[in-house]
């Protein structure tokens, strides 16, 4: 299965059923967040650039805690990296922010 969501830039970004489940192995607090990650995509709260120009969109899961999606747009379409939960965004924030 394939899920397609689109980007803030408007752009189809996937999520396969082999990413997810590399995603869950290595980050096992992301099983049952699918939609979640997905919706991250969506309606991140900000979106900032990666060293290697990929995109991280930021969104609050719950106080304090983050969900970072990371994700790679090309012209005609996207797709998911990794995912991961994080408590620390200071780094994060500090790079280039791309959205809003």
């Amino acid at each position: 299965m394939v899920d397609l969501v689109l980007s803030k830039h408007g752009v189809p970004i996937r999520l396969t059923d082999e990413r997810w489940s590399h995603i869950t192995e290595e980050h096992c607090e992301l099983a049952g967040l699918r939609s979640e990650v997905l919706d991250a995509v969506v309606q991140p709260e900000r979106i900032v650039l990666g060293g290697d120009g990929e995109h991280l969109a930021i969104r609050e899961v719950e106080e304090g805690k983050h969900l970072v999606v990371i994700y790679r747009e090309g012209t005609d379409d996207g797709f998911i990296i990794t995912a991961f939960v994080t408590r620390r965004v200071r780094s994060l924030v500090k790079r280039r922010q791309v959205w809003p």
